[in-house]
């Protein structure tokens, strides 16, 4: 049986990194990862096995009990960010880290430092696998896809461990908010399910942001510099105004716990025409409907001053917060929580805030909370994460699983 870690070394070597792209999935990296777990799947006798057109995986364990278990559901995702290259991944195994600086790139000098990164304290003596400190490190989500597949390769090795059906899948595309676009609920066959999709070992999440995108089109007009006065329109200058009227200390970096946010992604931009790229955030229905509404009005505020249409915006919901569909079957969550005490992890629960492809499926009618897979630093250089927080959350998968022929 290949452990969690052999498991999670061979994954990242694979570039999955999503983009944005209107292909499914996005990159064709999503499709090689795919066809390698299938023959993984088909080499653990699993059930049902399939990769749809779409590159969603899906594969089952029958029960081996009698007893009247509800089928369960285990997901991650194949996709890594497109905030940073996921091509070449080299990671680094630190045995016994000391607490001190972990030199990531000597030519580069990029060093992981407690003084930046204060949770380091938290393993000295543990295994760390890190970057190299020029790509991430693809521990969202590859890490989840390692621990959901070690538990059930664990499961099938030993057959007195008494479970219900249970059912895996792994999605493209979640990095860029369309990973269950074309997941068939009543095909994967679960009753209830968990995303390993988290960050630190021990977090729990069932709630998450209300989350839309927002595009910004400014119009202007050019025309040769040695001849505009009073005829030129800077696009760009104007994109400028508007970001400025966006309330003041409302970015990802000014915000934390349930405080929502816009965060401006992207901008492009010339003289003509120029494009601001948003993402809005917030906990609260309410609030996440007022945030919508001020994108608007802060571009017919500017349109009254520079002339109608010249700001034109744009806006998409993407998901919602689960919390409202987890909440009428809160054992899910519980009997997660249950399990990380019964295997020695404290459990942490609170908002994500971001998104999982459990808040779509909860939605769906899937109710999907959220578990760790012990990473730290997700889409970034300096991205790690402890082989122990792996192995516990194998124990956790278990451990639920166990659980619930108890119930």
């Amino acid at each position: 049986m290949e452990n969690v870690t052999e498991r999670f070394l061979r994954y990242v070597k694979l570039d999955t990194q999503s983009s944005e792209e209107d292909t499914v999935p996005t990159t064709p990296g999503q499709i090689v990862f795919a066809k390698i777990l299938i023959e993984e799947l088909k080499k653990m006798d699993l059930k049902d096995i399939s990769l749809d057109e779409y590159g969603n995986v899906m594969a089952n364990l029958p029960a081996n009990t009698n007893l009247d278990i509800p089928a369960l559901g285990f997901l991650a995702h194949l996709d890594t960010s497109p905030d940073l290259s996921g091509k070449g991944v080299n990671p680094q195994i630190v045995e016994n880290y000391d607490g001190g600086d972990i030199i990531l790139n000597q030519e580069k000098k990029i060093i992981l430092s407690p003084q930046d990164f204060s949770e380091l304290q938290n393993y000295i003596g543990k295994r760390l696998i890190t970057t190299d400190g020029t790509t991430l490190l693809g521990a969202d989500d590859k890490a989840g896809i390692a621990e959901i597949l070690t538990a059930i390769d664990y499961l099938k090795n030993h057959s007195e461990f008494l479970h219900g059906k249970i059912c895996i899948a792994f999605t493209p595309n979640e990095e860029v908010g369309r990973g269950t676009d074309h997941f068939d609920i009543e095909r994967f066959g679960a009753v209830f399910a968990y995303t390993i999709d988290g960050g630190p070992i021990g977090e729990l999440e069932y709630e998450n942001f209300n989350a839309a995108g927002a595009k910004v089109s400014v119009q202007g007009r050019n025309i040769h510099p040695g001849s505009a006065k009073g005829k030129m329109i800077n696009a760009i200058l104007l994109a400028q105004e508007y970001i400025n009227q966006i309330p003041k200390g409302e970015t990802p970096a000014e915000t934390e716990g349930y405080e929502g946010f816009y965060h401006l992604t992207k901008i492009h931009g010339e003289v003509e025409e120029a494009v601001l790229s948003y993402i809005i955030r917030d906990f609260d229905l309410t609030s996440f409907q007022k945030r919508k509404e001020i994108m608007g009005q802060i571009a017919g505020k500017l349109n009254e001053k520079f002339g109608k249409d010249t700001f034109v915006v744009e806006i998409k919901d993407q998901y919602f917060n689960m919390k409202e569909k987890i909440e009428p079957v809160k054992h899910v969550v519980d009997i997660a929580s249950q399990a990380m005490v019964a295997v020695g992890v404290a459990p942490d629960i609170r908002p994500i805030r971001g998104g999982t492809d459990g808040a779509r499926l909860s939605y769906m009618g899937l109710p999907t909370p959220n578990i760790f897979t012990g990473g730290h630093n997700f889409h970034g250089k300096y991205e790690f994460i402890p082989t122990f927080a792996m192995e516990k959350a194998v124990e956790v998968i278990l451990k639920i699983i166990e659980m619930y022929t108890e119930v």
